[in-house]
Parts: structure tokens; sequence; C-alpha cells
């Protein structure tokens, strides 16, 4: 006979049995999984960011591969420039005053080479250890430390009001569409990448070249820097010199609206 204890009563609902469900432990073991992937990521960053860093570094190698292929179609472009300069003096039937006139115009330009005495600024960064040389000027900041691109477009400007003839920036020949730009401690010239020291050097009266640049209030401001900071600043005159003629492309771009 079998125990009526242990049997369901007739009229009475069956036993609930309890049942294990997969589910909940596959929810355990991914809130585990992610616990450890935290703290696996905290440990190796120690206070960085992981992505971040990658990123820019392959940005950064993007950016001068870009810029050293730049420079190359620079000079690929000035080869050619001159080639085509050749052939046209070689076959065309202009005047003396016709072929006069288109000098003088590409001289203005800056596509043609300029010879002359000439005076090279040179602008860097300051020792990243600096502190304040004289009595009375706060402990420097980050920013206070590094060329900004007004401090290169103060030489820049300076030295045109001085009556310079022609100026190079870096390896670089200005023209009227330069753009002087600094990106952080970098300076962006005509779609190369270059980093401090600067070197601006100036085709003309290294007299008043030297004055200008001294007349200069935006200068004035960058020179408490140097001497309380330790910016860089030297200015020399280089004798005569020659300067490149402007290779770049002279097509200017600019936005369109959308038809």
């Amino acid at each position: 006979m079998s125990n009526s204890a242990d049997s369901p009563q007739p009229g009475s609902s069956p036993a609930r049995i309890r049942r294990f469900r997969p589910v909940r432990l596959l929810t355990v073991a991914v809130f585990a999984l992610a616990g450890l992937i935290f703290f696996t990521s905290f440990d190796t960053a120690k206070g960085t960011n992981i992505r971040t860093d990658a990123s820019l570094l392959r940005l950064s190698d993007l950016i001068q591969e870009r810029s050293h292929k730049n420079g190359q179609l620079d000079e690929t472009n000035g080869t050619l420039r001159e080639d085509v300069e050749s052939l046209a003096e070689r076959d065309n039937g202009s005047t003396d005053a016709e072929a006069a006139e288109l000098a003088a115009l590409e001289k203005n330009a800056g596509t043609r080479k300029l010879r002359g005495e000439a005076l090279t600024v040179t602008l860097n960064d300051a020792p990243p250890n600096a502190t304040a040389k004289l009595p009375g000027y706060p402990e420097p900041q980050p920013d206070y430390l590094v060329i900004h691109q007004q401090d290169l477009q103060a030489v820049v400007n300076a030295l045109w009001q001085g009556g310079a003839e022609g100026i190079k920036v870096m390896d670089q020949r200005l023209i009227s569409t330069s753009a002087v730009r600094c990106v952080g401690n970098t300076l962006i010239l005509q779609g190369r990448v270059y980093s401090p020291p600067y070197k601006i050097q100036a085709v003309g009266d290294p007299e008043k070249l030297q004055k200008a640049l001294s007349a200069s209030a935006a200068i004035q401001n960058y020179m408490v820097y140097v001497n309380v900071y330790g910016l860089g600043w030297k200015v020399e005159e280089d004798g005569a010199v020659t300067l490149p003629g402007y290779s770049g492309t002279v097509d200017l771009h600019y936005a369109k609206p959308v038809e």
C-alpha cells in the first residue's frame, strides 16, 4: 500500500517543483566577465585612455605620411614648372617688354627664386622644466612654454612691414594666400607639418628688418616670455642667400552651396 501522505490528494493542486534555469547562470557569467574586463582595462591603462592614445598615434603617423607626400609633390611640381617656363621662353613670341612684365609679376607672386641679403628669425619652445626667472611673475602654465600661431604670424607681419621682398618659413616660400597655422605645438603650412624650432628667413635690408622686429608690439610681448620663461628667440644675418620660388598649387579652394 502506498503512503497517502506522500501522494497528492484528489482535488488538490499538484506540488510546484523548482527547476534550475540556465538563463540565470548565463546572466551571472556575463556580469562576472564584464567586471573582469573593466578591472583588466583599469589595471592596464593606469589612468590613461588606451583607445584615445592609440587613435592619436595612428592619426599622427597619417599626418606625417601625408606631409612627406605633399613635400615630394611640391618638389615634382616645382621641377615641372621650371621645365614649362624653359619651354615657354624658348618658343614664345613675346616682346622683351612683355617678358619683363611677366617676370615682374612672377617675382611679386613669389613663384620665382629670389636672391639678396637675408635675415633669419628662429623661435623655439621653452624647456619643459622652465620656471619663472624674474620675480613677480607666476610659475608657467604649459601654454606659456610653447610657440603659438600668433607668435609666428607676428614675426612674418613685422618682416613684411620692414620691407621684406620675400619670406621663407621652414623650407617653403610664402605667397599672398599662404596661411601660417598651428595645431597644438606643430605648424601646418601649405599642407605640410613642422615641429619647432621654427625658422623664418626674409630677404631685404637687414637693418630695416631688425628695426621692424623691435618695433612690433606683438613681438615685444613675446620677448617677455623669452626673458621670464625661456622661450627661444634668435635673430641672425645670413648675408646673400637665394630663396626658392613657391612650388605649390595656386588654385583657391572654397565652399560651394549645395544645388
